[in-house]
């Protein structure tokens, strides 16, 4: 009775949270240009998306930016992760780990907002930066630190370290017992950081509006301004290209990872048999 109740539950849940995603692309193949009143099956709105200009300058931009701020926060985010872990004591430690964790439980309200002030100092002081493209990668690249940090620091306290002293013993400098032993078994925490800090990039409509100057909108804050005057089917078949390109992603990541993992695993039984013998 208990297991039967509680896969109940649980298809009741799923059930909530993607009916309205499943809902949502199978109205993009709706004809009739009320989002709401089902016609017939058509493209009409994918071939509208691919005939509206904003629209796929917009997905460019939050493309652009999201790509090189998960860059960024992944490169940031783990050599904060490394320092944390791997260096109990040094000056400014505390105050790192307050500062690297702060983003998570600011609103994003706050962050744009004191983002936006101290910008329009330095433009006011130096003439730099113009609010734009450098500006919203800026933000974004703050925010997704904090969370590639938290990724990869547990991923770094989930290692053995004896790995990295076996290095050691075996003649390895620091950067290289990091470049050949702890980055490689990283690489699964590195690209689960760098997909979650895509998402939040790509999804980001708070930061980027205080962020955005003239020319540059992205595609939530596109979608978020034709909203308030009735939203257009176009905006259905954008967001099921989205869906489609994230389910691929996250597929391919998860087999990525499933396979690294077991080849790790396959190594590291082989070279505890070899040392063995």
């Amino acid at each position: 009775m208990n297991k039967l109740f509680g896969r109940a539950w649980m298809i009741a849940v799923y059930i909530f949270l993607y009916m309205p995603i499943v809902t949502l692309v199978i109205y993009s193949f709706n004809a009739s240009p009320l989002v709401t009143v089902w016609s017939e099956a058509s493209l009409r709105w994918y071939v509208a998306l691919a005939n509206d200009g904003d629209l796929i300058a917009a997905v460019w931009l939050s493309l652009k930016i999201a790509f090189l701020s998960s860059l960024m926060s992944v490169f940031f985010g783990t050599f904060t992760a490394f320092a944390l872990t791997r260096y109990k004591r040094f000056p400014g430690r505390t105050l790192l780990s307050s500062m690297s964790s702060t983003p998570l439980v600011m609103p994003d309200v706050i962050v744009g907002l004191s983002l936006l002030l101290m910008l329009v100092s330095l433009q006011h002081w130096l003439g730099f930066p113009e609010r734009g493209l450098f500006t919203i990668l800026l933000g974004h690249a703050l925010l997704g630190t904090a969370y590639a940090a938290v990724v990869v620091t547990s991923r770094l306290n989930e290692m053995d370290k004896r790995l990295d002293e076996a290095a050691m013993d075996l003649g390895c400098r620091p950067f290289q017992v990091f470049r050949l032993v702890t980055l490689p078994l990283l690489v699964p925490a590195l690209v689960s950081a760098f997909l979650l800090t895509f998402t939040l990039s790509f999804d980001d409509v708070v930061l980027s509006s205080f962020l955005s100057g003239p020319g540059y909108s992205t595609l939530p804050m596109v979608i978020f301004s034709r909203a308030r005057l009735g939203l257009n089917p176009t905006i259905n078949a954008v967001a099921a290209v989205t869906i489609a390109v994230v389910s691929i992603a996250v597929i391919a990541s998860s087999i990525y990872q499933s396979r690294a993992e077991r080849q790790r695993k396959r190594e590291v039984a082989q070279a505890y048999s070899d040392a063995n013998q």
